[in-house]
């Protein structure tokens, strides 16, 4: 074979264009390692060899260098010296949205001191509550870091040693190593009227007394992932806030956790209050799904939300955990109980929300897969792939989406999703030229249309060096056209004007 025979003449830019491609696709050597175990056991590299391969120490074998090809989905020529490399790609920062690019002018008028004064009346002239203002901001910090959140996962790792899965066992064991009590109490579902006029069946489910008593719903006991999350929530709060009692309590439903407390006013205290919760939600996540055990487990099996199931945890811990392990930082992550209420929401690609959390919004766009899904009878998970214009331009997302019901008897869908512009960037193709051409191609055949052959191989071969399996299952029905807000509909006809 002529490779093999010149391979070590042909080598010397090797280890230099497998580092800059693991780079680009945002992979660890650890990761590259593993994807190559997964595909052959035999042939791939371990991280040290892998290391001096980058390094120019070693030439790997060909068969060695046929296993990094296929994970990159490259050519074994692609990788000698015959073929020159593509420059570096520059890749455009990702839309955070909000004020991203505004210039806040005149400056002076946005000093801390005039903030601080205009932010209350500003929330009670627009009836946002302190709490929900509290949350707004936490998002926000958690999208400009991309959920990553290292002081986090390391203080989760010293409590669960890195052990995945934890059983409840395990969690109560911990808990009573940290002094906690555990108390259980009885409380039935109740019918609450929430912020946006819905009514939802909702539940208490525990909450801790100072200095060491944490009551829990004997409901819990029903529902085995759900008490080790509670669980893992409280040992959270023990571990980072020394059990000092400032802490809500928890409750299932599609109300708010925070309905039962919140006064609507600002208060000193609730920046601080919605702060800890967030810290030891995710200290829980952390705990129950620890970061390095849990990306295996989705590396082995392509990010299926069924990973859920060999985690021993919920889908929606397991869908929120996914944004915060994967090496592809373009995520995002919806939690929605009616197709006007999203209870959580996570965007760390920017995308612009279908529908307020805040407010009812009258125009939903029905075409957005967590939207689609309250309409589906089956069980399981849906995958779709959307075109939605940001900032003017359009780009491609993909994601999966899943029906569950809480504890208090509600159904809700519950969506993971990426941008896939970044990934096709990677690659060194015009991702805005690609999602231009399957946008036209939308509108041409009323909103939705089959992906043409061209653009499946395209999709098809990120979608294989990303390692997420829904991808390319996406492909197998039509792409949506969607939008923000009905009002904007880019179809024709538009939906809004046919349905209202």
């Amino acid at each position: 074979m002529k490779i093999n025979k010149s391979l070590l003449r042909k080598s010397h830019f090797l280890g230099t264009k497998i580092r800059n491609l693991r780079k680009r696709n945002n992979l660890t050597i650890e990761d590259l390692s593993t994807r190559c175990v997964r595909l052959n056991p035999e042939a791939a590299p371990s991280v040290s060899y892998l290391s001096m391969i980058e390094r120019g120490k070693r030439v790997p074998s060909v068969e060695m260098l046929e296993v990094i090809a296929q994970v990159f989905q490259k050519e074994l020529d692609w990788f000698l010296d015959a073929e020159a490399e593509e420059q570096d790609l520059v890749l455009p920062k990702n839309s955070k949205g909000g004020l991203n690019g505004m210039p806040l002018e005149p400056g002076f008028l946005f000093s801390t001191d005039i903030l601080q004064i205009a932010i209350p009346e500003l929330l009670a002239q627009t009836g946002t509550s302190g709490r929900q203002f509290a949350q707004l901001l936490i998002r926000a910090h958690q999208e400009h870091h991309q959920n990553h959140f290292p002081e986090l996962e390391r203080a989760a790792e010293e409590i669960g040693l890195k052990r995945l899965p934890l059983s409840v066992e395990d969690l109560l064991q911990i808990a009573k190593q940290l002094g906690l009590t555990i108390r259980w109490y009885d409380e039935a579902p109740r019918e609450i009227l929430d912020e946006l006029g819905v009514i939802s069946q909702n539940i208490g489910t525990s909450y801790f007394t100072p200095p060491k008593t944490l009551y829990l719903n004997h409901i819990l006991q029903q529902w085995p992932t759900r008490l080790k999350y509670e669980l893992a929530v409280h040992i959270g709060h023990a571990v980072l806030h020394n059990k000092d009692g400032v802490k809500s309590s928890m409750a299932v439903g599609g109300a708010h956790d925070d309905i039962f407390a919140d006064t609507g006013n600002m208060a000193p205290q609730d920046i601080l209050h919605a702060w800890r919760d967030f810290e030891s939600s995710f200290f829980a996540g952390a705990l129950l799904c620890p970061k390095q055990a849990f990306r295996q487990l989705l590396e082995r099996r392509g990010y299926e939300i069924a990973s859920h199931l060999q985690a021993e945890v919920s889908a929606s811990v397991a869908m929120r955990r996914m944004t915060a392990v994967s090496p592809y930082p373009h995520w995002h992550y919806f939690d929605a109980y009616s197709p006007g209420k999203l209870k959580a929401v996570y965007r760390g690609n920017g995308i612009p929300l279908p529908w307020g959390n805040m407010r009812q919004v009258t125009d939903p766009c029905q075409h957005w897969a967590v939207f689609r899904m309250f309409d589906v009878k089956d069980a399981g998970s849906s995958a779709q792939l959307s075109l939605l214009d940001v900032n003017g331009e359009p780009r491609i997302y993909c994601c999966e989406s899943t029906k569950v019901k809480d504890l208090a008897g509600n159904n809700h869908v519950l969506c993971a999703g990426i941008d896939l512009n970044p990934a096709i960037a990677a690659q060194g193709i015009d991702a805005a030229s690609l999602a231009m051409e399957m946008k036209a191609r939308c509108i041409q055949y009323g909103g939705a249309a089959s992906v043409p052959q061209s653009i499946q191989s395209t999709l098809k071969r990120v979608a294989n060096i990303l390692n997420i399996n829904w991808v390319s299952r996406s492909m197998s029905k039509p792409a949506q056209l969607i939008c923000a807000r009905g009002g904007s509909c880019p179809r024709s006809p538009s939906c809004y004007t046919q349905n209202h």
